[in-house]
């Protein structure tokens, strides 16, 4: 059976995952703002007011690499 497509995976936001991964919001912004695969939703003209929602697949990408990292 193929694999889910990557719009019908469960999406995170930052604070959910920030929580689930107990690290800290901007910390994680920090790590998933440039990550393929993620999705930014921006509001007006102004950086702070920008949503980003991470697919599963690629919050388990994210988290593999950074156990990598240790």
């Amino acid at each position: 059976m193929p694999a889910q497509p990557i719009y019908a995976e469960t999406h995170y936001r930052i604070a959910d995952l920030a929580q689930l991964w107990s690290i800290g919001r901007e910390t994680l912004r920090l790590i998933v703002k440039d990550e393929p695969g993620v999705i930014r939703i921006r509001l007006g003209r102004k950086k702070s007011h920008t949503t980003y929602s991470v697919p599963a697949s690629v919050a388990e990408r994210i988290h593999m690499r950074l156990q990598s990292d240790k």
